[in-house]
């Protein structure tokens, strides 16, 4: 994967009080919620970093969030926690990430965590880290992620990771 082509008409954007986040629908109240209240706040106490597609109509039609964060060795699979200090790690966070209900259709959803992934990428040859991991908001979302090869933490079959090793080899394989 080299880069991400939306379609033509949308633009991608880092969020900013211009935007029309408040008319944001995905159908799940938690996310809509996040980007309608807290996303600004968090992001101008560089808490997150929150990117915005908008449409035509310059109406957002998905987001991403993203943040860094810290898990215990202990927590991750033992297989990529063998060779790591037994000491809290960096990850990268997967924080939301939300489509449109009326855009569910359009595979966006796809495009915008292939975009946030080569975000975690590109920030992961300055920053670096052991996995990126995100909380699933229920099972349709947790397939959804599962079809990019984020497998369960232990004990935990909402927290999802995403080892470091892993997305480079998504990164930097021929298309």
């Amino acid at each position: 994967m080299t880069g991400v082509a939306f379609p033509p008409g949308f633009s991608f954007e880092p969020l900013q009080r211009k935007h029309q986040r408040h008319l944001f629908d995905c159908g799940q109240r938690e996310v809509n919620d996040w980007l309608h209240t807290r996303t600004l706040q968090h992001q101008d106490k560089r808490l997150s970093a929150t990117r915005v597609l908008i449409d035509q109509d310059r109406a957002v039609t998905g987001f991403y969030t993203l943040a860094t964060g810290q898990v215990d060795f202990g927590d991750l699979p033992v297989d990529l926690a063998r060779k790591l200090p037994r000491r809290a790690l960096p990850v990268a966070v997967l924080a939301w990430l939300g489509v449109s209900k009326t855009r569910h259709s359009e595979k966006l959803g796809d495009l915008l965590l292939a975009q946030a992934l080569r975000d975690c990428y590109d920030a992961g040859q300055t920053f670096a880290f052991v996995a990126v991991i995100l909380d699933c908001v229920d099972d349709r979302a947790k397939a959804f992620y599962q079809r990019w090869d984020f497998a369960e933490m232990p004990g935990q079959p909402y927290r999802l990771f995403l080892s470091s090793q892993t997305l480079t080899a998504m990164m930097t394989r021929p298309i």
